[in-house]
């Protein structure tokens, strides 16, 4: 084939003759030649998937330094290190940068293997005809225009066209997401690709689907990038990462505190100025500010506080790929679900059994001489492994399945009556005959199919042992009953048979399935998993949405969702098709997406938009899936969700998060998971940020009145040491009791949510209030150290007492913020109602910290380095009794709040 004929490999091939394709291909049943594939080949590329590109592990590093918060740290430990002279404050600040980065890179490593995983699953082999011989190829080497041969136990190799398809069944539920496998059948088709989605394109079969049944044989009209599976890989790499909210909160937090630090850090410096300081003095000082606004430990607590969510959640089934996950799990406003594998166990199961005019529910006894019974496990190809597991096609497994849960065993039936003769299933009569030699001498004739066209071929019905003729009344109770059984989204069979004398000579259809005896229906489904009404329930009650998307058809999509609970039996109205989207504008389809609760015969493209429609009314959007349909959606949500049992590796690549069990309701438990996170998360930030003011407003004033308060070496002792363990503590704090009965916070809301903010303006105030009131009374207050030490100079005196209300201040600055603590357990609860001893990470931390910040005062010699004098037992007690008070004062603020209704 010449450059200039290169066909466009996009074209519907589904709706052109056999004859139209071969020609476009310049190609005919008996293959192509070797020389022509191998031109072929140097023009289309290998069969095969673009592996894209691929970051190393150095960009990912240094791509951790882009948050906006980072960039501040890293300007003010250059500014600290160039002008002071003291390398202590850059090299912590560095130390905790670094530390922040290698956790980023380490979580996320694997974020880009989706790619690889979907190379991974193609097919090794393919047995195709080349010079009009049958040869085994390697997968990569197909080329547009080679015929493949197709049989049960096979991979689909490429895309084709359909040419030959003999009973071909092929299981797409990877790619449409269709539980089913489906019939396939060389015909042409009528339409247009808005008309027919990739579920009802019965005469292709694409790359990566498993055959389950039958034979068939395929013309490759797409390969590599140009399959449907390669399309998806295109979209997955073109797809942007969604940043999260916890990323947008941090920014903004980094942000604003940046901007409130130029400005307090601007007007010291000028009025410092006007007092007559140096300029050299001020930058120091406002350095000093900075360091003491800015939380540098904050970046890598948060991220702590995650890594022990994700250990937390990893034991609950929830394995966590990359941390934000975990607290943009508590913002989820919608959760949208695949159906199958998610919300169903992907597993064909019976549900009912017809017989003697009566449905009677799977779970009822059915006794072993009940010829339905013996007929669907007669007429089945299953086969049955050495361990026990059933292979074959999935509605035969169920009936097997069901005939094993009722003590039929078959293997010994059919050993005893066995099959002699048969009409495979054949798509156009949709039926299956099997002859089987009975212990009289006699043969049975089992025939299993579809109802309507295995009640044409009835005579009469079986009823309680007795054979009467068929009226017209039994058998519209027999359509009647299909009908209702179909309606609950069941996929029904009908079973029939006849007793011969002799094996028929010609096994012909019309010969050998006529005069039956009708014994009844069976009815089959993807049945939904025990656990997700519940969890659908509990979610629901949360504020969350359900929304459920398939391939599977409308009238099973909704009788699914009714039983789930997800929409009202008989709500058909919110329900929406794949090609009535198609209709829609993304303009008019953002203003009805709130309509809509289950999406049915829906592709890759669709759940897409699907997913940003959400997104576009301000809600956080997670999405669960398991298959490569799945995976352009997974990575668009806020938060994508794989399976870590059903789900595809190109699923699980593409997800921020994988449960190991495949359980929706551990999608809940990793939910309340999240929201404990960003709680306390909120906690922690409380706690640091009114800490923080507490010691800029310390600084502040103390500058504005000349007072000579704190060193910069005492605000980054109390940072890393009385701000860190105890933030890092609040982090696992247990589970507020009302966590799950409020409604989703949403993207709007902050970390300053909830009455934080003001909690951290009024707490900071009064932290800073109080410390300054200690430093004060040391110096107003010289009498207890004069009449201690009558023997001292004035000058020796004041040098002595500075010292001491220098120590008195930073003591107090430290203590009050490992009381304070306690406070942040709860925005508005009482700290007594919470419970002060619960959290026993919390009471060591508060420990831990208390010894380390006495230490610099107690210890000799290590005082000296922090420029702070020993106190006596009256001055402890000044400093413990004023720390104290930060107690009371908020839990007034508490009861007050409460009483307001602020809770």
């Amino acid at each position: 084939m010449s450059e200039e004929k290169k066909v466009q490999l996009s074209e519907a091939f589904y709706t052109q003759s056999d004859e139209e394709v071969l020609q476009k291909f310049d190609t005919t049943v008996e293959g192509l030649s070797d020389q022509e594939a191998k031109k072929r080949l140097e023009s289309y590329g290998a069969n095969a998937l673009d592996e894209g590109k691929k970051k190393s592990i150095v960009v990912k590093f240094f791509e951790q330094f882009k948050d906006f918060m980072i960039i501040v740290l890293l300007f003010a430990a250059v500014i600290s290190a160039v002008f002071s002279g003291d390398f202590v404050d850059s090299i912590i600040i560095l130390l905790v940068v670094i530390l922040n980065a290698i956790f980023g890179v380490i979580q996320e490593a694997k974020a880009e293997q989706a790619i690889e995983a979907l190379k991974e699953m193609s097919s090794p082999n393919a047995n195709i005809r080349r010079d009009g011989h049958v040869i085994t190829v390697k997968s990569d080497e197909l080329v547009p225009g080679d015929i493949v041969l197709l049989e049960a136990g096979d991979v689909v190799p490429a895309d084709l066209r359909l040419l030959e398809a003999a009973s071909l069944k092929i299981e797409e539920a990877a790619l449409t997401g269709e539980s089913v496998p489906v019939e396939k059948e060389a015909t042409v088709l009528e339409g247009t690709s808005d008309d027919i989605g990739i579920g009802d394109r019965i005469n292709m079969a694409y790359s990566n689907s498993n055959v389950t049944y039958g034979r068939g044989i395929g013309v490759v009209v797409g390969t590599g990038m140009n399959t449907e599976v390669g399309k998806i890989a295109g979209m997955l790499a073109n797809e942007k990462e969604t940043e999260t909210p916890l990323k947008q909160n941090l920014n903004q937090l980094g942000k604003m505190l940046t901007i409130a630090i130029l400005v307090i850090a601007a007007v010291m410096f000028v009025v410092g100025m006007m007092n007559g300081r140096t300029w050299i003095d001020m930058l120091l000082t406002s350095i000093s500010l900075a360091v003491a606004a800015i939380p540098e430990g904050l970046p890598a607590i948060v991220t702590i506080i995650l890594a022990l969510g994700t250990q937390k959640m990893a034991k609950k089934n929830a394995i966590v790929r990359k941390l934000p996950a975990v607290e943009t799990l508590g913002s989820t406003d919608i959760i949208c679900s695949d159906k199958t594998g998610t919300l169903t166990l992907n597993q064909m199961t019976v549900e009912a059994l017809y017989t003697d005019n009566e449905v009677k529910p799977a779970t009822d006894a059915v006794a072993m001489d009940n010829m339905a019974l013996k007929i669907m496990n007669y007429t089945n190809d299953t086969k049955i492994a050495q361990d026990g597991s059933l292979i074959g096609d999935p509605t035969e497994t169920a009936l097997v399945q069901y005939g094993l849960d009722h003590d039929f065993n078959v293997t010994e039936k059919v050993a005893a009556e066995p099959r002699v003769a048969e009409i495979p299933f054949d798509s156009d009569r949709k039926l299956m005959t099997t002859v089987h030699q009975l212990a009289d001498g006699t043969f049975l004739v089992a025939v299993k199919g579809a109802p309507d066209e295995l009640l044409k071929r009835c005579k009469e019905v079986l009823l309680n042992g007795q054979t009467p003729a068929m009226d017209d009344k039994q058998r519209q109770e027999i359509l009647t009953t299909n009908t209702k059984l179909a309606k609950q989204a069941l996929r029904v069979l009908g079973m029939a048979y006849k007793i011969v004398d002799a094996v028929p000579a010609e096994m012909d259809s019309d010969l050998v399935e006529k005069d039956l005896v009708f014994a009844g229906l069976v009815g089959m489904i993807d049945p939904e998993r025990k656990e997700a009404a519940e969890a659908v329930k509990v979610a629901k009650e949360a504020g969350i949405r359900p929304i459920m998307i398939t391939g599977d058809h409308r009238d099973t999509a909704e009788a699914i969702a009714a039983r789930l609970g997800i929409i009202k039996e008989g709500d058909d109205d919110a329900v929406i098709t794949g090609a009535e989207l198609n209709e829609l504008s993304d303009e008019a389809f953002a203003k009805v997406v709130e309509n809509y609760s289950v999406y049915a015969r829906v592709s890759p493209e669709h759940k897409v938009r699907i997913v940003k429609a959400w997104q576009q009314e301000g809600k956080v959007v997670a999405m669960t899936g398991d298959g490569v349909n799945d995976a352009p959606a997974l990575k668009a949500a806020d938060i994508g969700i794989g399976m870590g049992i059903t789900g595809t590796e190109v699923s699980k690549g593409a997800s921020d998060m994988v449960l190991a069990d495949d359980n929706f309701s551990t999608i809940i438990v990793a939910v309340e998971e999240g929201r404990k996170v960003f709680s306390n998360i909120q906690k922690t930030i409380q706690y640091l940020l009114s800490a923080n003011l507490g010691e800029v407003l310390t600084l502040f004033i103390a500058t504005m009145l000349a007072w000579d308060t704190l060193l910069p070496v005492h605000l980054l002792w109390i940072n890393l040491v009385t701000d860190t363990f105890p933030a890092i503590a609040l982090g696992v704090e247990p589970a507020e009791r009302d966590v799950m009965s409020h409604a989703p916070r949403g993207k709007k809301s902050n970390f300053f949510s909830g009455g934080v903010l003001s909690s951290v303006i009024y707490q900071g105030i009064t932290q800073g209030a109080l410390t300054l009131i200690v430093y004060k009374m040391a110096i107003e207050f010289p009498a207890h150290t004069a009449a201690n030490m009558p023997n001292l100079s004035a000058t020796a005196l004041y040098d002595l007492q500075h010292g001491d209300a220098l120590t008195m201040a930073f003591a107090t600055l430290g203590l009050i913020q490992l009381f304070h603590a306690f406070n942040v357990k709860s925005i508005y609860q009482s700290i007594f109602k919470v419970g002060l001893f619960r959290n026993k990470s919390f009471n060591w931390a508060i420990l831990v910290s208390f010894l380390l910040l006495a230490a610099t005062i107690l210890i000799p010699g290590f005082n000296d380095l922090f420029s702070v004098t020993s106190l006596d037992a009256y001055q402890w007690a000044i400093v413990a009794g004023t720390s104290f008070a930060i107690i009371p004062i908020v839990e007034i603020v508490k009861f007050v709040q409460r009483r307001m209704g602020k809770s």
